[in-house]
């Protein structure tokens, strides 16, 4: 079944997450050219699971969260302009509207979730790179799969539910 295309306006809650989400990957940015100049050069340029730094790599290495975090959240932005290109379970036309906002939503949430982590990640290099702290932390993966498999969860029940 080729699924209809129809317009559907974004939310307020869709915009503040965006706002959110751009300001902290702003200042991540931000950040980084302030204080890139004073940097070593070597930085953190990978971490184990548990958030130490196994590997260490050239400052240069630091812009590259910031681009992957940007060029993902603009691949995003894309596709949450077309909801009717997505995979759905228990699409039919009484709920077609309804389906169509939650998967944009889920998208927007998952994008601007990844930008926050990697504008995070972007900022915990910068502050072990001056020596202010050692590595993420033993919670910092489990919390950040965490939130994205229960944001993964509460859109697909919903999507059921519907």
């Amino acid at each position: 079944m080729k699924q209809p295309k129809i317009k559907i306006p974004k939310t307020l809650l869709e915009t503040i997450f965006d706002a959110i989400g751009i300001t902290f990957y702003l200042l991540a940015i931000i950040y980084l050219a302030m204080v890139f100049g004073g940097l070593p050069d070597r930085v953190p340029g990978h971490f184990n699971g548990a958030g130490e730094v196994d590997r260490w790599g050239s400052k240069m290495e630091l812009i590259i969260l910031p681009l992957v975090g940007g060029g993902l959240w603009l691949l995003f932005t894309v596709l949450e302009k077309y909801p009717h290109v997505y995979n759905y379970i228990n699409l039919r036309e009484d709920n077609l509207e309804a389906q169509y906002r939650n998967g944009r939503l889920m998208l927007n949430v998952l994008k601007n979730e990844i930008v926050l982590f990697f504008s995070m990640i972007t900022y915990s290099m910068i502050q072990i790179a001056q020596g202010e702290a050692e590595g993420l932390g033993r919670i910092f993966l489990p919390v950040f799969l965490g939130i994205i498999l229960v944001s993964l969860f509460v859109f697909m029940f919903r999507m059921v539910r519907m």
